[in-house]
């Protein structure tokens, strides 16, 4: 989906979009996701998987980038090493990740029996951002079932805005959530597919920038505030700007929107035959797209890009000691940064765009880009 083309904002394209202009345009991807919701519980689970085969016996190359390590995801050190992802990618909450890892863990056990008994153990990958401004995250809502739910229910079509993890996050003082989007490019005679998914909650309230156009969204601050009587200080809330204190019923934030905090999980799948090297380098060049939008990786933002490709499969047994995998040369491989980058740019700005308007824990407010963007 990404963004309509009939939508009020634009962004600058070089490149073609894929079919759905999602990243389950690259074949085999799909996405399943769970959405909780009910009054101050807003969380979920967003399950990727980067083939619809044994993933664990026939291994996707993977590379990671952590931007900024201000995180909790598991599963990053051995991506780091081996080069390899062998389970879905699952994104959650922060305080869940456990909840997850755990059910994760089950649902690879129930595939291969082999698993702790006659090869190794697995590298389970479970990803967080915080979404304790819209969501009860104490409450520890994300069970088991719920992560099963979601890895049973991956399809090539899925939403995008506050859905699944997305659900409670918070960017550049919008609504955050989920987001999609994949771009064409031809190589050697033949057409490949860059696809990302994002699940934002990232930046600082005011720094929001569409294809070079800056958005003041503190201003979606201020009239929130003056919907719930808090609209200066003369309404006699405590605070800064937006008159509330944090925790107060109808504030907006916590009373820190000023800081780039939150975290980011970037996604970027290829049917390109790159190397865990190359890998490795298109996951860099996330902190790209992240700047275009407004972000500057703050202190407390866990910022990590994760890439695979389908192309090159590795098989967890082989009978021959010499594998032969595909690569792309080099000195060529600029446009494959750049499309990365334009597909991650137009999903990060897709969540914004999609997310719907949400109240959840101690009346926090954040509100969807559209209302934003029709506001007088």
């Amino acid at each position: 989906m990404g963004i309509p083309s009939d939508a009020p904002i634009r962004l600058h394209r070089k490149f073609e979009r894929g079919d759905r202009n999602k990243i389950t345009d690259v074949q085999g991807v799909r996405v399943g996701q769970v959405t909780l919701q009910d009054g101050e519980i807003n969380t979920g689970v967003t399950a990727v998987l980067p083939h619809c085969g044994n993933i664990f016996r026939d291994k996707v190359m993977a590379g990671c980038s952590v931007l900024n390590g201000f995180g909790k995801s598991i599963g990053l050190v051995q991506i780091q090493e081996l080069g390899t992802i062998e389970t879905p990618i699952v994104m959650t909450n922060t305080l869940s990740i456990g909840t997850a890892f755990t059910a994760l863990t089950k649902y690879m056990l129930e595939q291969n029996e082999d698993i702790g008994v006659s090869t190794g153990t697995v590298n389970c990958l479970v990803t967080e951002c915080n979404d304790g401004r819209l969501n009860d995250i104490r409450g520890l809502h994300v069970r088991e079932e719920h992560v099963r739910q979601a890895l049973d229910s991956a399809s090539d079509d899925f939403e995008e805005g506050a859905v699944g993890a997305g659900t409670g996050m918070v960017c550049l003082g919008l609504k955050g959530g989920i987001g999609s989007a994949s771009r064409k490019i031809t190589a050697d005679g033949g057409e490949y597919v860059i696809g990302a998914l994002v699940m934002t909650n990232y930046g600082s309230a005011g720094n929001l920038v569409i294809d070079g156009v800056h958005y003041d969204t503190t201003k979606a601050a201020a009239r929130t505030d003056e919907s719930s009587g808090c609209a200066d200080e003369t309404s006699g809330c405590a605070g800064e700007s937006s008159g509330c204190a944090a925790g107060t019923t109808g504030a907006v934030s916590t009373g820190s929107e000023d800081k780039d905090r939150g975290s980011v999980i970037i996604l970027i799948a290829t049917d390109l035959p790159l190397s865990e090297r190359q890998l490795t380098r298109v996951s860099k060049r996330a902190m790209v797209a992240l700047a275009r939008t407004g972000s500057y990786c703050g202190n407390g933002s866990g910022d990590i890009a994760i890439t695979f490709t389908t192309a090159n499969r590795c098989a967890h047994y082989s009978e021959k000691d010499i594998l032969k995998y595909g690569m792309f040369f080099d000195e060529n491989i600029d446009r494959v940064f750049e499309a990365s980058v334009e597909a991650v740019e137009e999903a990060l700005i897709s969540s914004l765009y999609h997310a719907k308007t949400t109240e959840g824990v101690r009346g926090n407010r954040y509100m969807g880009l559209i209302d934003f963007l029709n506001m007088d």
